[in-house]
This record gives structure tokens, sequence and C-alpha cells, in this order.
């Protein structure tokens, strides 16, 4: 099974709606590693290590998110994965 690391920037109306602990609520359930942080600029940003298909399932659901949010973009790009992180995290 290939695994994958992306980094991703998703933007819209994504601060203040619980998108990022959505996002760790959703990777979690999918089994994948990394983190979720919010930018100064009111974008999000995040890297998420994982098997392919968990990888293009949480970025399909980043692109619409939890309920209260309005995603305009996910821009995405591939990393080589690292394999040193072991759960999800929400960074500040």
């Amino acid at each position: 099974m290939a695994t994958r690391r992306v980094h991703a920037i998703v933007t819209g109306r994504v601060q203040g709606v619980s998108y990022r602990a959505s996002t760790v609520d959703e990777a979690r359930r999918l089994g994948v590693v990394g983190w979720v942080r919010n930018l100064p600029d009111g974008a999000v940003e995040l890297e998420a290590e994982g098997p392919d298909a968990q990888i293009t399932a949480l970025l399909a659901w980043c692109a619409h998110g939890p309920p209260a949010a309005r995603v305009t973009s996910v821009d995405a790009r591939e990393l080589a994965p690292s394999g040193t992180e072991t759960a999800f995290a929400l960074r500040r």
C-alpha cells in the first residue's frame, strides 16, 4: 500500500467554524497522521500522511469541511512521506 504525504492550504470561511477540530476528527477516523493549523491570513494549513485512498478521502472532505464552513479552494501538493508522526494533531 503506497503512502502519501500532502501539504494543503484551504481557503474560504474556514476559521471560526470548527474546521480544524473537524479535520482532526476526520483524519483520525480515516487513520492518517499529520497536523492542521490556522494561518494569520484566514486560511487553514495542514499536512497529512497515510495510505493513498485515505489521503484522497481526506482531501475530498477538506473541499467542503464541516457544515458551517464555506471552502473556496484546497491547494494541495505532494511531499515525501516522513514516517515520523504517530497521530493527527491540532497545532496553534
